[in-house]
């Protein structure tokens, strides 16, 4: 039988909000968008009021620490689940301000009728009702006179029963007395098994992860700054975004705007680039797995309660030393100088849009590489031809496709055991051999679905190279991407499904190229065996049809940019098959020669 490793206990909603405002209780999420909507907060106290059940919250006691005197000292609850209920609770009922999911700083009035027993969310219409409390805060606290208000909503309500009022509002008064079941995980449990426990817990249908735990770690310290860097986390993913945030902070947060963080993160609010919008968890994996060169983030969460490996004990000073740390990672990852030099790297490469980027942890780790490549002083040069051959080898490889963090932690540590320059040799040779070029990689490009990653490596390899578009004379692929240009069919796709072909078969990605939009339009639906011999023909005439290229040198040339196959022009229906082969090997040598010019 196994032993239960909590205690589950009911307290008033009174006493735990007053644990709150004492500290005793910790509430990380306090600070983060709150993004329960408003009516939702609502029900809630409305099933307050009909007396129904709200569910439990999960705490768990931090793990007691050893101070520098040698004493220990046992850490404050952490509220693991259960922080949106929380909220809810202090805003309606004590009349606090929250941070909403746009980060401004508002408040929810919840509205009460009390002849009719029923809440609403406070509007003007509601206010402007005699019949309607519109804030119910303010009958929740201690200065509120019961007798005085009764008196007086009787008189602007002469019909309603003041023993009716006087019920109703004592009821809603009597919320606060309403028990909520709080489940404490045991102080003794480790690290490891709290992080397991709350990756478990399901909130709002979604699975919490280490970075939210991790996350709620780092605002539970105050003694570190641990408020101010969890808000520098979110400000910066949120600054990002949305550049205009930079002065709703500077007016709503005007203590934080003082800080080291919002210094580091000032130049974001000039900056429009798109590429690389991180979310807190990648924040937090680059600056953790950069700085610390580990990359499971439980074990951020271990250091930061001061966690010693070689004991397990847990120590005050691995604490401190660990906070320090992570900022120093935080403003690293910030830096400005870093961040658009490492963008400026990725572009290099011919990543150039964001629908490219179709695995963020891919250009996560190769910041981390940048960021640890820049700490050991390595020469700019071959920082960037690291970095870049590093994130295309990964896109190809699908390396951080699953169990991310477990390819986070080998990684990082064979980097910093072998070197960069060793390892990434090793890498290649494994698994970007002759073998990957010439066989692996065709079968990859087996495939219809355009947001393949390999298909997005191949459009790399054509900006990198300043290929231009299919058929166009000065028009570069680049270009094509960056306002979206067509993607066309070389086979068409009405002339394929006239033909029998499903949307596996024409959606093919060896069918592809970048091309004019009015180019394509003029293309249509006739086969390559017509269009691609009245291509040649425009260059004897001069007479352009398809695009303005009317030299056969320049047309072939360009032939060869898209890796169409030979004898195209005579190319059928019947040879469409053999017309995919042989292009999924030009591409796929195409982009190997790219690979070894990064």
């Amino acid at each position: 039988m196994s032993i239960q490793r909590y205690s589950v206990n009911q307290h008033p909603i009174q006493t735990l909000l007053s644990w709150i405002e004492s500290g005793e209780i910790a509430i990380p999420e306090i600070q983060r968008p709150f993004v329960w909507s408003a009516s939702k907060v609502r029900d809630l106290i409305d099933s307050l009021y009909a007396g129904y059940p709200v569910g439990y919250l999960i705490s768990w006691r931090n793990p007691s620490v050893k101070l520098k005197d040698g004493t220990t000292s046992e850490g404050k609850r952490i509220l693991i689940d259960g922080q949106q209920r929380v909220t809810a609770l202090m805003a309606a009922l004590l009349g606090r301000y929250i941070v909403n999911k746009d980060y401004q700083r508002v408040r929810i009035k919840i509205a009460f009728n009390p002849i009719e027993k029923r809440f609403e969310v406070s509007n003007p219409a509601i206010a402007k009702n005699k019949a309607w409390i519109p804030d119910i805060s303010t009958m929740i606290s201690p200065e509120f006179k019961m007798f005085e208000f009764v008196r007086k909503y009787v008189e602007e309500n002469p019909e309603i029963d003041d023993d009716e009022i006087f019920g109703s509002v004592e009821l809603l008064r009597g919320i606060v007395n309403n028990h909520i079941g709080l489940i404490e995980l045991n102080s003794d449990l480790d690290i490891d098994t709290v992080t397991e426990i709350f990756i478990r817990i399901n909130s709002q249908g979604a699975v919490l992860s280490q970075a939210d735990f991790a996350m709620s770690k780092i605002a539970a310290n105050e003694s570190y700054g641990g408020n101010d860097l969890r808000k520098s986390i979110d400000y910066f993913c949120h600054l990002a975004v949305a550049p205009e945030f930079y002065r709703q902070i500077s007016e709503m947060d005007k203590a934080f705007a003082k800080t080291d963080y919002f210094a580091a993160m000032r130049w974001l609010k000039d900056e429009n680039d798109d590429l690389y919008d991180p979310s807190y968890t990648d924040m937090l994996r680059v600056a953790f797995t950069s700085e610390f060169k580990r990359g499971k983030l439980e074990d951020l969460v271990a250091l930061l309660s001061g966690r010693n490996f070689e004991t397990r004990e847990y120590e005050e000073g691995i604490a401190q030393a660990s906070f320090e740390r992570l900022k120093k990672g935080i403003l690293s990852f910030m830096n400005e100088t870093h961040f658009k030099r490492f963008l400026m790297i990725v572009r290099s490469a011919g990543f150039i849009d964001n629908s490219m980027i179709r695995s963020q942890n891919a250009l996560n780790f190769a910041y981390i590489v940048y960021l640890t490549l820049r700490a050991q002083k390595i020469d700019n040069n071959l920082i960037e031809s690291y970095v870049r051959r590093w994130y295309v080898m990964s896109v190809l490889t699908k390396r951080y496709s699953s169990s991310p963090e477990s390819a986070f932690d080998y990684d990082i540590k064979r980097i910093d055991s072998l070197g960069i320059d060793q390892y990434l040799k090793d890498i290649e040779s494994a698994e970007l051999s002759e073998a990957f070029w010439e066989a692996a990689l065709p079968q990859h490009l087996h495939t219809s679905v355009a947001s393949s990653p390999h298909f997005n490596v191949y459009l790399a390899s054509q900006v990198h190279a300043n290929d231009r578009g299919f058929l166009s004379k000065d028009i570069t692929v680049a270009a094509l991407i960056a306002h979206r240009g067509d993607i066309h069919h070389i086979f068409p796709k009405n002339y394929l499904k006239k033909h029998g072909l499903t949307r596996g078969q024409y959606n093919q990605i060896a069918n592809y190229v970048m091309m004019q939009s009015d180019i394509n339009i003029s293309v249509g639906d006739k086969e390559p065996a017509v269009y691609f011999t009245e291509l040649f023909e425009q260059c004897d005439t001069g007479e352009p049809k398809y695009g303005a290229i009317t030299d056969k040198t320049q047309l072939l040339e360009n032939f060869a940019m898209h890796c169409i196959p030979e004898g195209i022009e005579r190319m059928t229906i019947d040879d469409y098959d053999r017309f995919l082969d042989e292009r999924r090997k030009l591409m796929s040598r195409k982009m190997m020669e790219y690979y070894k010019r990064l």
